[in-house]
């Protein structure tokens, strides 16, 4: 019975041995695959000195990070800090994982074509069989250093825009509140407004939604979540645009749970938002007091509800838009006065004053021109009074 050459090698020796010649080649390989990305890839070509030296680093340790694995590949994993481990964490938003990828796929080409020169043409076909799948680890590797990256990345955002939330509803807006939204993707176009509602059931996603809403308008969204209210700051509207301001409430109110949703009035950039928002916040707590209110609802129709909740800024904008408006027209202050003290009639009114009923229609017509309040309307009627009880208040004073 014939007995096996005592002298020749295990399979583990010459896997061993094999793996030697590819590390003792190993600068040759990465010299090679370096020069194939310089031709083939434009976008390496335009990556900064330092990036492309990080990159060959990280092809050098993928090619030793194999040929460790080949000497084992049972007990021996593919671990991504051997890989990816050399690199900065910024590298991750250079390159993105689609390169990287062509990255990998590259490596592996240029391992291929020279392993017969490496090892010989016997073991070529191992190797080749090998580096197939080690390629397959390492991608797992790549999706786990990226998606780990994203991870990080995503709560840092977060916690950012968070920041940049509480600074404009704080007004404390100073040069980095632009910067830090810059740092968020914020373009900075159009007017802005703020948004305030309360949380539902999605609570964990209502931001995510209102984002994914506003894009498709063409808008913008920084928001969050504190406490059950939902805050966001929309941007990206047409200046003087009602009806996208509208569209914009409309966005965040249809991820927001049940109750009140406030549109504080539209602003000229990032760092007047804190206006919108200190209007939104007022309204928000004041909407009670008019528990019909279209959802969303402009700041600008809660006023009266706002100043009876002791809003300074609603008191005197009702006071400088309406009051001192009819003030300056004395016969339109006194048709108004009479007219809410009879009872919204025409005819009892004009005895009071002792003029023609169409006296009366005349002026009433004129109150609504100049204060865009309607005393024919019961809602408008109820803004008139209460501008005028806070202006004669005010007169008093």
């Amino acid at each position: 019975m014939a007995r096996a050459n005592p002298g020749a090698p295990t399979p583990r020796q010459h896997r061993a041995r094999l793996a030697q010649r590819v590390r003792r080649s190993s600068g040759r390989l990465v010299t090679t695959a370096t020069a194939r990305m310089e031709a083939e890839m434009a976008w390496f070509r335009e990556l900064s000195a330092e990036d492309r030296s990080w990159i060959g680093l990280i092809v050098e340790a993928g090619v030793q990070s194999f040929v460790t694995w080949f000497r084992d590949p049972e007990s021996t994993a593919v671990p991504a800090a051997d890989v990816f481990g050399a690199a900065p964490r910024t590298l991750t938003r250079v390159v993105s994982l689609r390169q990287t990828v062509e990255l990998v796929r590259l490596t592996i080409e240029v391992v291929e074509e020279n392993v017969a020169d490496i090892v010989g043409g016997e073991d070529a076909a191992d190797i080749r069989e090998a580096i197939t799948r080690y390629a397959r680890e390492v991608a797992f590797a790549t999706a786990e250093v990226y998606a780990r990256a994203a991870e990080m990345r995503g709560a840092w955002d977060a916690r950012l825009e968070a920041l940049v939330v509480d600074t404009v509803l704080r007004a404390e807006a100073d040069d980095t509140l632009t910067s830090r939204a810059s740092a968020l993707g914020w373009r900075g176009v159009g007017d802005v407004v703020v948004v305030l509602g309360h949380t539902g059931a999605e609570k964990a996603t209502a931001v995510d939604d209102v984002r994914r809403s506003a894009r498709e308008h063409g808008f913008e969204v920084l928001g969050a979540v504190q406490g059950d209210r939902l805050v966001a700051v929309v941007g990206g509207l047409a200046p003087g645009d009602p009806a996208g301001t509208a569209t914009a409430g409309g966005c965040v109110a249809a991820h927001c749970g049940d109750g009140p949703v406030v549109i504080g009035p539209a602003v000229r950039g990032l760092t007047e938002a804190h206006l919108s928002a200190r209007a939104a916040v007022a309204g928000l707590r004041a909407a009670a007091g008019w528990p019909d209110a279209p959802r969303p609802v402009n700041t600008a129709e809660l006023l009266p509800e706002r100043a009876l909740a002791g809003d300074g800024h609603a008191r005197r904008q009702l006071v400088a838009e309406v009051f001192d408006r009819l003030h300056d027209h004395g016969d339109l202050l006194a048709t108004f006065a009479a007219y809410a003290d009879h009872n919204g009639s025409v005819e009892r009114t004009a005895r009071a004053l002792f003029v023609h009923a169409n006296t009366v229609r005349y002026r009433l017509r004129r109150v609504a021109d100049v204060t865009g309040l309607d005393p024919t309307d019961a809602r408008d009627a109820y803004t008139l009074r209460v501008a005028v009880t806070l202006g004669r208040l005010s007169r008093s004073d």
